[in-house]
């Protein structure tokens, strides 16, 4: 699509509306990036500068405006709408009632939602045929998958558009036919989650060696095959009969575990505060940031490798 000009729109000029921008503005397009704060706008084309770095752009192929609300856009010339406002169900509803008299009736108009299911955001507007859920993962310009979410209501051939224009991006798009809580990746992430914190709550295993087990064990072959894949390498019968004894005993919990509420009971979040699962500081925050986007480009390296044989 480098051929020609393409403008995009993003709502939301935070830490995923920015990578998001960041990740079209790579690929040639022109973006216009929303944003209420000054702030944000002020500091923004700095952060564009680090991000394309990172990307091995150290100059943008598309260019960048900045404004402060929707109706400035030039909307005759905008293709695709991207939402990455915060996780607020009113606003983003706000939004996109706004998006049905500013935008062109054919554009695609999406949100980055990572929770709210894109028929809640777009109930009873008369845009929801061309409305989707388009699920950026953070970096949202490092890690490669992107996720296209349809509701009942979504046109696939225009869904189907937006796969394409990802892909051109060289992202790696999945298509998402319901939209279900959770959509994709992250309900196969949170059947993950449910069973590490388990065996931590339980005693079974520390924080450390969960995280090595998936790093160094069946995490460290998913960049090479994803599960269905690997059982197909593997065996489907070794899989059944391994079902057939673990699956009984694995944690089926309705609710967020207890050694997961208590750390947030305390304000033990993260990285925000300083103690989660592991102590942080300052300098440590900084080791491991830097060590986690060397390993993300190392494994874009990978991936690009494998498209281009």
């Amino acid at each position: 699509m480098a051929d020609k000009e393409h403008t995009a729109a993003v709502i939301g000029g935070g830490t995923m509306g920015a990578d998001i921008a960041a990740v079209f503005i790579a690929g040639g397009w022109f973006v216009h990036i929303v944003d209420l704060s000054g702030n944000v706008r002020k500091n923004f084309p700095a952060r564009l500068s680090t991000t394309l770095a990172k990307l091995g752009n150290h100059k943008a192929k598309g260019s960048f405006f900045l404004h402060s609300t929707i109706g400035e856009l030039p909307w005759d010339d905008v293709e695709i709408v991207v939402e990455a406002v915060s996780e607020d169900l009113h606003l983003k509803q706000q939004i996109f009632g706004e998006l049905v008299t500013l935008s062109q009736p054919h554009i695609p108009l999406t949100s980055n939602s990572s929770g709210f299911p894109i028929s809640q955001i777009g109930k009873g507007l008369t845009t929801q045929n061309r409305m989707m859920g388009l699920h950026f993962f953070m970096p949202a310009h490092l890690v490669p998958l992107v996720e296209v979410i349809s509701s009942e209501f979504t046109d696939s051939s225009i869904a189907q558009d937006v796969v394409g224009i990802m892909k051109d991006l060289e992202k790696r798009p999945v298509q998402v036919k319901k939209d279900i809580p959770g959509f994709l990746a992250n309900r196969i992430k949170h059947a993950l989650m449910r069973e590490a914190l388990y065996l931590v709550e339980q005693g079974i295993a520390s924080p450390e060696d969960v995280d090595v087990a998936v790093r160094y064990g069946f995490g460290f072959r998913y960049i090479a095959a994803g599960p269905l894949l690997q059982k197909d390498l593997s065996g489907l019968d070794i899989q059944y009969s391994a079902a057939k004894i673990i699956y009984p005993d694995l944690c089926n919990a309705t609710e967020p575990s207890l050694c997961l509420r208590k750390k947030v009971e305390k304000g033990h979040v993260g990285i925000k505060t300083g103690r989660g699962f592991y102590r942080w500081t300052k300098k440590k925050i900084d080791a491991v940031k830097l060590r986690y986007e060397k390993m993300l480009q190392a494994a874009i390296g990978i991936l690009k490798s494998e498209r281009q044989e």
